[in-house]
């Protein structure tokens, strides 16, 4: 069988959650690169393809909760763990590395604070349970760690310190060999 081809830069946290799926999986696959700055994503080719197929995912009784689960702590990393981390490491990251520019204190202040409060919800599941969805990983984890990663490249990466179960949880994350296999594609 032909390797998944996975469009776009390792660099990009959507692409690193694909290939890290993909690694934790032992999945073959290709990366092909796509030329984001130049709008390459937006040409002709990328949006030929057909990108609203929809997987219809079927699970027996026994798993429908740990499904359940799953969806939730996606849920929440959308909405509260990601919008916080990625106004921080815009402003950390890209605008001073890509853009030449100086991160607005202001901004990254105010997602600090969005981000402890989601953290505080971590650190209460983190206590009871090794991984989110229950004691054992699942995409829910696994999902989280591109955007860990980015944290830890910041100044604001002792923000864990007051959270130490999730301190720990990030840290286990970071160990697994598919992470460590895309950590290594995302800062080539």
């Amino acid at each position: 069988m032909a390797p998944v081809k996975v469009f776009g830069p390792a660099k990009s946290t959507a692409v690193a959650r694909v290939l890290m799926c993909l690694e934790e999986v032992g999945a073959e696959y290709e990366q092909v690169g796509v030329h984001i700055p130049a709008g390459e994503q937006k040409s002709p080719a990328p949006l030929a393809r057909n990108l609203s197929k929809m997987a219809i995912l079927s699970f027996s009784e026994s798993n429908l909760s740990q499904s359940a689960m799953v969806d939730v702590w996606l849920e929440v990393e959308s909405q509260t763990f990601d919008t916080a981390m990625s106004a921080i490491t815009f402003q950390c990251l890209t605008i001073p590395t890509f853009m030449g520019g100086i991160a607005d204190d202001k901004i990254v202040e105010e997602n600090l604070g969005k981000l402890k409060k989601a953290l505080e919800v971590y650190e209460a599941r983190s206590c009871r349970f090794r991984y989110l969805a229950g004691d054992f990983i699942s995409l829910a984890d696994l999902s989280h760690f591109p955007m860990a990663h980015y944290l830890l490249a910041t100044p604001h990466a002792s923000v864990l310190d007051a959270y130490p179960h999730v301190k720990s949880w990030i840290n286990d994350l970071m160990k697994r060999p598919a992470v460590k296999r895309v950590r290594e594609l995302m800062e080539a």
